[in-house]
């Protein structure tokens, strides 16, 4: 049985849909026309309010059309917690730095993907206990693994 997630359009585009039958996330489109300065972000509204189920979590990504119009989503995924109930906007930088970016009304820009999050519960440790955990990597960071 599919999960049934309560949605709450107040934009004047259509209501969000999954594209295909097999697609992970429904599109989200801006709900009003935006310029987007050189070299600078902006929240792009869209008019969309959800209800996410408890023990899921949305992901704001851009959708891969959008691969060559010099635009990312600074914090993609861009995380939705099931308690939030306010209207998606989409962040969005220009990374071009001598031109705009002209988002029309409509323009389908995101995808949300809804996944189910795991029950976690941290537990604290001393500096001795955590010292004893051992792993390949240790605290390589950046780079560590290589570059190829």
């Amino acid at each position: 049985e599919k999960m049934r997630i309560k949605l709450l359009n107040k934009s004047d585009n259509p209501t969000p849909r999954f594209a295909t039958q097999d697609s992970a996330g429904f599109d989200l489109a801006a709900s009003e026309d935006i310029t987007i300065e050189p070299a600078s972000a902006q929240l792009i509204p869209t008019g969309i309010y959800i209800k996410i189920p408890d023990g899921y979590e949305g992901q704001l990504r851009l959708r891969s059309s959008m691969w060559d119009q010099h635009m990312v989503i600074p914090n993609a995924p861009g995380t939705i917690d099931s308690d939030y109930i306010g209207e998606i906007k989409i962040p969005i930088r220009n990374l071009e730095i001598h031109s705009k970016i002209a988002i029309p009304k409509g323009l389908r820009i995101a995808q949300l993907i809804i996944n189910k999050l795991p029950e976690i519960s941290l537990e604290e440790v001393t500096q001795e206990e955590f010292s004893q955990i051992k792993t390949n990597r240790g605290t390589g960071g950046f780079g560590s693994t290589g570059k190829k």
